[in-house]
């Protein structure tokens, strides 16, 4: 483990533990909630886009797309290689993606994530999170 030093002008210096693998604090608790909204729309795919007001080929498409995504971020995060590092990215940019429509479908008006008379799904709060999460890993890539 390695760590950080700061300095403030002579006084005591502060040593700060880096942990190399923090990222999958992020990465697999972002995957995971991807993973499985994504296999949770599949047996009920015709009534999800029914009640969502979307067609069906469309949310066949965003439950496709959240699984990808974990799974691209779990993969990406297992390669030190080039391919790991896009795999990070394109797993970023499929959150980013399949939340901006979240947020833009259901949640805008609304920031708290409890549920209200006008947004029984709750606000955009928990949706907002995981967009900038998903930005964090699109634009960092194994980097984070």
């Amino acid at each position: 483990m390695s760590s950080i030093t700061t300095n403030n002008s002579g006084s005591t210096a502060l040593s700060l533990p880096t942990t190399p693998a923090a990222h999958w604090l992020l990465r697999a608790s972002v995957a995971a909630t991807f993973i499985y909204h994504g296999i949770d729309k599949f047996p009920s795919l015709a009534a999800g886009a029914e009640f969502m007001g979307l067609p069906l080929a469309l949310w066949t498409l965003v439950a496709v797309l959240e699984v990808v995504g974990g799974v691209a971020l779990l993969a990406g995060g297992l390669m030190s290689s080039k391919l790991g590092d896009v795999l990070t990215r394109l797993g970023g940019l499929s959150v980013i993606v399949i939340m901006i429509g979240a947020v833009y479908l259901v949640h805008w008006g609304q920031w708290s994530a409890l549920p209200s008379e006008t947004h029984p799904a709750g606000g955009m709060e928990f949706q907002v999170l995981l967009l900038a999460t998903g930005l964090f890993f699109s634009l960092r890539g194994n980097a984070a």
